[in-house]
């Protein structure tokens, strides 16, 4: 069962995910919802789809007042990030969704209305929440062509969407990585797979790289703290993206 874990807490300032479900069925992928609170208001990051609504909202609930929760932001438009949108709007129709302005007339398929997204422009920005600012990132084709990842430089994490993501065997799965080497052999496949630009990757590696980064914490897997950011960082720079263009050409497949 999902639970409630603080990962940051300072006064009324506060990140806190909501992770690890090992009796969902097992065709869902699992997923990390992390809950940034300050002040009277939070913000949910990519919440999660339609059948595990049930279980992040009780994991929720349990340790945090649900109706302090404001904000959605949603890194990109897959359904395992935002499909359980009708069900939040359900329990609060005031909800406000941050998400890509390209995903404006695609949203609305999983809920809500023109008045329920923010469309943020390609560039990122400034998010206020409860007195403060968050600080949008912009990660387009990593994998989404309209991506966004959120960065709290008070907190100095980094919310970083399908950037980061591993699928470990559950022996392995561990809230934080504790073997970089190990883990990263779990994110190896997925980020070749699904991240199809080089020079989306590089791009996003400049931006994280002047950051200043405690942790790394994707939608899927263990989160990268201390040192093992720039340790993915690097690798990720390193890394070549797109396999799924030399699968369909025997003679890519052969030089690679």
């Amino acid at each position: 069962m999902k639970k409630l874990e603080t990962l940051f807490s300072e006064g009324t300032h506060q990140w806190q995910v909501i992770a690890r479900d090992p009796e969902r069925a097992s065709a869902l992928i699992d997923t990390n919802e992390y809950l940034i609170a300050h002040g009277n208001e939070a913000m949910l990051t990519d919440p999660g789809g339609l059948e595990i609504f049930p279980v992040v909202f009780s994991a929720l609930a349990a340790g945090f007042d649900p109706r302090r929760v404001k904000w959605i932001f949603a890194s990109h438009q897959d359904p395992d990030v935002i499909s359980s949108l009708s069900l939040w709007l359900e329990f609060n129709p005031a909800l406000r969704c941050y998400a890509s302005r390209i995903w404006g007339s695609f949203l609305p398929h999983y809920g809500g209305d023109g008045t329920t997204f923010i469309g943020l422009p390609d560039e990122g920005g400034k998010l206020p929440l409860g007195g403060i600012e968050l600080d949008v990132v912009p990660a387009h084709y990593l994998h989404s062509s309209g991506n966004f990842h959120l960065y709290d430089a008070k907190a100095r994490i980094l919310f970083s969407g399908d950037v980061g993501a591993a699928l470990p065997p559950p022996e392995e799965d561990e809230l934080f990585v504790t073997d970089f080497d190990r883990h990263i052999r779990h994110a190896e496949g997925f980020h070749r797979r699904f991240m199809g630009s080089k020079e989306a990757v590089l791009d996003w590696c400049e931006r994280a790289a002047v950051m200043d980064i405690d942790m790394l914490c994707p939608q899927h897997g263990s989160i990268y703290q201390g040192a093992d950011v720039m340790r993915f960082i690097n690798w990720f720079a390193e890394l070549e993206v797109g396999s799924g263009l030399r699968a369909t050409r025997p003679e890519m497949k052969r030089a690679a």
